[in-house]
């Protein structure tokens, strides 16, 4: 963000449109869910993607972003211009600080791995049996998924999914994509989405929910507000990948999990786009 020139750019872009220093507030800022860290996430994926598509050339032919991505595939497949995607992402981050301060102050978004769905099926009918919520907010991979559910109940799960073989991975607070956040969804849409203007995407966009192909920006619309209520389904994004002839994904932002996950390695050629990768100088061969 200091030293690339189109992060830089989309920098003093974000900070005219938020009335503050952008990087001044990241660096204090704890955690990745605060408002400064989520709109540098949007400069730094759409700094990246235009530094792929000048260094590798790509011709993209869909776009996907799964849960906090979405925005990002908004501003990226012009669906929404720059000011208005940091406006809907920093406006995003507070209202999910303000509702989740006052209502489902116990859930958690829980991830684990190494668990296949037969076994987490089991484990899910015995949080049935002692009459507790969940659901199952996002489906990763084969057996890498994140449930949502009290925190109260985090340590009983961590033991009954190591029982079974599984692996916690980390809690995310706060929480999403469950169909008791509909008033969230709600009061989003009425608070954050007023006003703004959906365009058609210049490439269609792949729905993180279910695959479905996108076209239209009021389709666009729906997905990025059904992300509060709505798991993300990663294997079927996957699969309609496939069905449309994708073969290489460009991932253009820090990764540690969609890209890396084995549903996307072993069906794709997977070409990280990183804050690391578009640093290093590029070597270059020349003729004797």
């Amino acid at each position: 963000m200091l030293v690339n020139p189109v992060a830089r750019r989309l920098v003093a872009q974000a900070d005219d449109v938020l009335g503050y220093s952008l990087l001044d507030r990241y660096r204090q800022a704890e955690g990745d869910y605060s408002e400064y860290a989520q709109v540098a996430f949007l400069v730094n994926c759409l700094a990246l993607a235009e530094w792929a598509r000048d260094r590798f050339e790509p011709e993209p032919t869909l776009c996907v972003g799964p849960s906090f991505g979405g925005k990002t595939v908004a501003a990226y497949t012009g669906v929404l211009d720059f000011a208005e995607a940091v406006r809907l992402t920093a406006g995003w981050a507070r209202l999910l600080d303000e509702w989740f301060a006052e209502h489902h102050r116990d859930v958690v978004t829980h991830s684990f791995t190494r668990v296949p769905r037969a076994e987490l099926d089991q484990v899910l009918a015995e949080l049935d049996a002692q009459g507790e919520w969940y659901e199952i907010s996002c489906h990763v991979d084969d057996d890498f998924y994140m449930v949502s559910l009290r925190a109260d109940v985090l340590e009983w799960l961590g033991k009954r999914l190591r029982s079974v073989g599984g692996l916690p991975l980390y809690t995310m607070h706060p929480p999403m994509h469950a169909s008791v956040f509909g008033p969230l969804r709600e009061r989003a849409e009425d608070e954050l989405f007023d006003g703004l203007t959906f365009r058609e995407p210049r490439i269609p966009v792949v729905a993180d929910q279910d695959g479905t192909l996108l076209t239209t920006g009021d389709e666009v619309r729906t997905m990025l507000l059904d992300g509060f209520v709505r798991p993300v389904r990663w294997p079927d994004v996957v699969a309609a990948l496939r069905r449309h002839g994708v073969g290489r994904l460009y991932v253009s932002g820090s990764d540690s999990l969609f890209g890396r996950v084995p549903v996307t390695t072993r069906n794709f050629d997977v070409v990280a786009v990183d804050p690391r990768s578009a640093l290093q100088p590029i070597r270059r061969s020349f003729a004797a």
